[in-house]
């Protein structure tokens, strides 16, 4: 069975995290849905401007095999401020994997109580949005069906560590090759 995978993006979002995740997954087999908060056109935080295939609203009732959640600090605080984004990784994380990075774990995941007892990374200093939260200083971090990674610079281990967790670290290391990392 192809998992599947949805990417929920906020204007805001860090374009190289979200564009990495989706790109990798995709040339995996992964059948990736990219979900817009609140409109189809989302400005990352460098001004890219990327159209979502759907609105999250009309796909936060479907079952998804993971959720990926890319930070940026305006987009993660959208993200936060959202019931639907926190109802669908919640409900995901009941059975699938929930992927976040940089702002993501700590500003969105935190408010979730996801993060109690897992090893999770991200973006520095925003552990101070969750008390008694402790970020490793590694680049990404998988514990059980939780992966986290730190920022931009790791997107491409982020997502090769999606797709190990999906199907297997063998087809992560051919994506890997496939793009020459």
């Amino acid at each position: 069975m192809v998992p599947s995978v949805l990417v929920i993006l906020a204007d805001g979002f860090e374009e190289i995290e979200a564009i990495c995740a989706i790109d990798l997954l995709r040339r995996s087999g992964a059948k990736v849905t990219v979900a817009g908060l609140d409109a189809l056109e989302v400005r990352g935080s460098h001004a890219l401007v990327v159209h979502a295939d759907t609105l999250l609203s009309d796909c936060s009732d479907q079952e998804y095999d993971c959720v990926v959640l890319p930070g940026g600090g305006k987009g993660s605080e959208h993200l936060a401020a959202s019931f639907a984004v926190l109802e669908t990784v919640i409900r995901t994380a009941q059975q699938g994997v929930v992927a976040a990075i940089c702002a993501a774990p700590a500003v969105v995941l935190g408010k979730t109580g996801l993060l109690d007892g897992k090893r999770v990374t991200g973006y520095p200093g925003t552990e101070s949005c969750c008390p008694d939260l402790k970020l490793s200083d590694e680049k990404v971090v998988t514990d059980g069906n939780l992966i986290t990674a730190q920022a931009a610079g790791s997107a491409l281990d982020f997502a090769l560590a999606i797709i190990a967790k999906l199907f297997d670290k063998e087809t992560a290391d051919k994506i890997a090759q496939q793009v020459k990392y």
